[in-house]
């Protein structure tokens, strides 16, 4: 008689096998093409859903390779640099990046056009203009940093990888 004329059930577990997340390597480099930003206005919701989409990859592959207490800020880092670059840079292409390098995470979006992106005082009533405060205190936090590169067309965030059994 066969298990499942029984009515028992058996499940099968597969467990992939994970890189060790003090390896150093890319963990992702994928691109997305957007229409640039008109003036101030909202981004295109399609283009807005590639940055969730980004986001969704992104937190797969640090599963993946074990980086599962960095996803949180990961992902809320991630969406702050791919917002700012969507809005603010004017540009077609948008890159995000996912490294592990000498036991830090580095998060980079490129947008290939000049001009730096800078955290902006705000005061209690501004609707916008706090994400890269956020980007700041998490990589501090993280015993990271961040910023942009000399031409301004990435803007980039470490996050130390924490040891494995370590709580963040």
């Amino acid at each position: 008689m066969s298990l499942k004329s029984a009515g028992a059930t058996t499940a099968v577990r597969t467990q992939r096998a994970r890189t060790a997340p003090h390896v150093d390597g890319e963990v992702m480099n994928e691109r997305i093409v957007v229409a640039p930003c008109r003036s101030d206005g909202p981004p295109r919701p399609r283009d807005a859903a590639r940055v969730g989409v980004l986001r969704r990859i992104a937190a797969a592959r640090l599963k993946h390779r074990g980086l599962d207490a960095l996803i949180g800020d990961v992902l809320l880092i991630s969406s702050e640099l791919l917002t700012n670059a969507l809005l603010h840079s004017g540009t077609t292409e948008i890159t995000l990046n996912l490294a592990v390098r000498g036991g830090c995470l580095r998060i980079t979006v490129v947008d290939g056009m000049p001009g730096r992106a800078e955290r902006r005082k705000v005061d209690d009533e501004a609707e916008t203009g706090r994400g890269l405060g956020l980007v700041e205190v998490l990589a501090a936090q993280s015993g990271g940093t961040w910023g942009t590169s000399e031409d301004g067309s990435a803007t980039w965030c470490s996050l130390r990888v924490p040891v494995v059994g370590q709580r963040q």
